[in-house]
C-alpha cells in the first residue's frame, strides 16, 4: 500500500478524525494539532511495511500519532524529572481514587490539562489511552519507575484538584 495514493487517502480519510481527536488530547492549539496528525500519518504512510497486523491498524497508527505528540511537545522543551531508588515510594493504591460523582469526564479532562507536563502526558497516557507503564517507558522514553512515580503524583494532584473544584462548585 506504501505508494498507493488512493489507498492512502482511504486510510486518511478512515482514521483522520479519531486521529484528530487524539492528537488535540496532547496539543492544545488546534491548527498545530492538524499539522503534528499530518506529519504522524505521514511517518505512518511511510512505515507502512513495519505493520505486521499484529495489534488493529488503528491502534497502530494512534501509537505512531501519539508518539509525533509526544516529540513535537519533547521539542517544546518537554523534560521529566528522573527519578531515582530513593524517590521511589510506589503506592499505586487506587482504593484512594475517589472523586465526586458530580464531576463530569470533560471536567476530569480539562483539569489533567492543567496538570505539570511532567505528570500529564503520564496521567493522559495511562487513564485515557489505556497504555501501561511499560508502553509509556517506551513512549517517552523514561525508565519504567519514574512513569509509575509520575503517575502516582500526577493522580494525586489530580484528584486534589478536582476535589478542590467540586467543593467550589457546590458553594
Amino acid at each position: 500500500m506504501q505508494g498507493n495514493r488512493k489507498a492512502q487517502l482511504k486510510l486518511y480519510d478512515l482514521y483522520a478524525d479519531a486521529m484528530y481527536s487524539v492528537t488535540c488530547r496532547y496539543i492544545q492549539n488546534r491548527e498545530d494539532a492538524k499539522d503534528v496528525m499530518q506529519e504522524g500519518f505521514l511517518k505512518a504512510f511511510t512505515r507502512l511495511q513495519q505493520y505486521k497486523g499484529e495489534v488493529a491498524f488503528g491502534a497502530w497508527l494512534k501509537r505512531i500519532i501519539i508518539n509525533q505528540c509526544i516529540d513535537t511537545l519533547k521539542k517544546r522543551s518537554l523534560v521529566y524529572e528522573e527519578m531515582n531508588e530513593q524517590t521511589l515510594t510506589i503506592i499505586d493504591d487506587d482504593a484512594t481514587w475517589e472523586v465526586h460523582s458530580d464531576i463530569s469526564k470533560q471536567e476530569i479532562i480539562q483539569v489533567i490539562d492543567t496538570l505539570p507536563d511532567t505528570y500529564k502526558y503520564v496521567v493522559k497516557l495511562y487513564l485515557i489511552e489505556g497504555y501501561d507503564h511499560q508502553e509509556i517507558s517506551e513512549i517517552l522514553n523514561i525508565p519504567v519507575r519514574t512513569s509509575r512515580t509520575q503517575l502516582m503524583r500526577g493522580k494525586t494532584k489530580l484528584k486534589n484538584i478536582l476535589n478542590d473544584h467540586f467543593k467550589h462548585k457546590i458553594s
